[in-house]
């Protein structure tokens, strides 16, 4: 493996266990738990295992082009575990970037409206409303203090970063999974799903194309940084398109670019897009989950 000079190569071990009141029957299974391979991450091995072992197990490519996983049980059980190693090669990716020489956001948002004759940009389908994230005026008008006419979109959004930042608190127990964007906007208080979502929502609400990212971060950092918030669990952070730069990932909860501390798990709308397990169950009542995740320096 031959490594960059900048370059960071990380190693990711998940480990989620959900434990049933009562036994589960039949369970049906999607798992965003396969990172993505992106020009900036280089996925160098990847190992899952989930137990009890599955009766049938598929993998396919969303609409976002996530690794999606398939996996049924059919047989009972009162504890399901998912392990995922993976060991990934970052390479530093905002060297090149100033986000004062990016075009002004309004120009951006004029380029995603829909106009009948005229190209189909596939980035403006994340400038609309998704089911967690609404269109607001409050969100618009939180985020129009950042984006002044003529505002370059990166700069603005970094200014909008900053704000999250600084006006919300970092407070597990005031969300839920579920929080809608704007709950979350009305508290001034979540975790970082939260923070990347009332983001989104204000991006979007200009106009802007905005998507949400799942991923880890770095537990131990380098000497001399601090620890960054979210460590100890999957993470969530924003990406905001700009048509010379591309995709730009802004980390709101730690105030960063997302970069050499970041792997990248999936990108989608929201959350409920990305969620590491969503499905169908028959049984099991109520139940307890146990996360734990390790991200280390190689």
């Amino acid at each position: 493996m031959n490594l960059g000079v900048n370059d960071t190569v990380l190693a990711v071990t998940h480990r989620t266990t959900y434990r049933y009141s009562t036994p589960v029957e039949i369970a049906q299974h999607l798992a965003t738990i396969r990172p993505l391979h992106c020009p900036w991450q280089q996925v160098i091995s990847h190992t899952e295992r989930i137990e009890p072992v599955p009766s049938y197990v598929h993998s396919r490519v969303d609409a976002f082009g996530n690794d999606v996983l398939y996996f049924s049980l059919d047989a009972p059980h009162e504890r399901l575990s998912m392990t995922s190693e993976t060991t990934v090669r970052l390479t530093p990716r905002w060297n090149a970037l100033d986000a004062e020489a990016t075009p002004p956001w309004e120009t951006v948002a004029q380029r995603m409206r829909y106009r009948a004759g005229e190209s189909f940009f596939p980035e403006s389908e994340f400038c609309y409303a998704s089911p967690n994230i609404a269109l607001d005026h409050a969100l618009r008008a939180y985020a129009q203090a950042s984006f002044d006419e003529g505002t370059p979109l990166v700069a603005g959004a970094i200014d909008l970063m900053h704000r999250i930042h600084e006006d919300f608190d970092y407070k597990p127990s005031a969300t839920a999974f579920d929080t809608p964007a704007l709950r979350a906007f009305e508290l001034r208080q979540g975790v970082c799903q939260d923070f990347s979502q009332v983001m989104i929502g204000c991006l979007r609400s200009l106009g802007l194309p905005a998507r949400y990212v799942s991923g880890y971060l770095r537990n131990d950092p380098p000497p001399g940084h601090a620890r960054l918030i979210g460590a100890d669990a999957s993470h969530a952070w924003v990406s905001v398109h700009c048509p010379q730069s591309g995709w730009i990932d802004l980390d709101p909860t730690n105030d960063v670019l997302a970069d050499l501390d970041h792997v990248t798990l999936a990108t989608g709308r929201d959350y409920s897009d990305v969620s590491l397990l969503r499905g169908m169950i028959l049984g099991g009542g109520a139940h307890h989950v146990d996360v734990a995740v390790n991200v280390l320096a190689l």
